[in-house]
This record gives C-alpha cells, structure tokens and sequence, in this order.
C-alpha cells in the first residue's frame, strides 16, 4: 500500500490504535485516534464529550490537509466528513473473549497499580461486551458492517488475532 489517508476500526481492543500507530510510524505520517477528539482531556479520562463541531475543526486544524495520516477508531455517526478524505478502511475484528482479555489487559497496564473507578471500568466492559451482540444499540458490529456498506472506500477486513507486525505487513501488500 503505498503512503495515504487510511482510516482503521474496529471493536474497542481489537488493536485498531496498535495497527494505526505502527502503519504511521513506517509511513512516517501523523497518526490520530478519534477518542483524542471525541473527548475533552480530563482527569480521570473519558468523561467529557467534545462537541461534534469542535472535534471536525480541531482534526481539520491538526492534521486533514496532510497528504498523508492515519485515523484509529470509530467515527460511526460524527466524523463522516473526515472519513470521507480517506484512501482506504482497514476494518480489525477479533474473537470477543480476546478481545475482552486484551482490554482487561490494557486496563491493568494503564492503572500501574493505581486506584480506579470500579464502577466506572464495569460500565465501560458491558459497553464493550455488547460490539457482538447484533440488538445493542450501541458502537456494535452490526452498526459498523451497515456503515461500512455505505462507504465508497475500499475495505480490508483482518482478523486481529495475528501479530501487530503481521497486520502491518498484510496492509502494506494490500493495493486498494
């Protein structure tokens, strides 16, 4: 694949934010993570929603005129605009219970031994437990297969139980 704008999602932990930081970083090219924008930096994270309209300008401030970048995360119902600027859609999926081991994984790591939000972290793993289920209503499968359908950009589907370097070299060979 040679150096574009390329758009990756998938389930939370599928290792969309993996892939994308390390497609950026062969491309030498900017990468951006949709909950950058959808959230206000707070402490403890993930509380405060960003305003749509402030989210498109600041990812149309920081990095959509670039010629090239890569985008991780869903952006199902909000940033349509940006994803349209996009060459390619890499869409990861995984088994869910890998998946959800790699969240509880990822959660511990980020802790480092600090106290959470118990509350907070099971709200957070219902939410994530519910992509597979074809009647959430929520950021499902089933929500990002029909929004997929709609878009005029090539797909590549992969199966996220392979190595992050093995991801990245099978969208290197790919030529959408």
């Amino acid at each position: 694949m040679r150096r574009c704008k390329v758009h990756v999602l998938g389930a939370s932990g599928s290792g969309t934010t993996t892939l994308a930081r390390a497609l950026a970083n062969h491309w030498s090219a900017p990468h951006a993570d949709a909950d950058d924008y959808f959230w206000v930096p707070t402490d403890p994270p993930y509380v405060e929603k960003r305003p749509d309209a402030d989210r498109l300008e600041l990812m149309r401030d920081v990095f959509v005129p670039r010629e090239a970048w890569v985008l991780s995360g869903s952006m199902v119902g909000w940033g349509e605009e940006i994803v349209d600027r996009c060459d390619a859609i890499v869409f990861l999926t995984l088994d869910p219970a890998e998946r959800l081991r790699r969240l509880d994984a990822r959660e511990v790591h980020r802790r480092g031994g600090k106290a959470f939000d118990k509350d907070a972290w099971t709200e957070f793993l219902e939410w994530a437990r519910g992509y597979d289920d074809p009647a959430f209503d929520g950021r499902s499968r089933v929500l990002h297969e029909k929004w997929l359908a709609d878009r005029h950009q090539p797909v590549l589907r992969l199966d996220s139980a392979a190595t992050p370097e093995a991801l990245l070299a099978e969208v290197l060979r790919w030529e959408p």
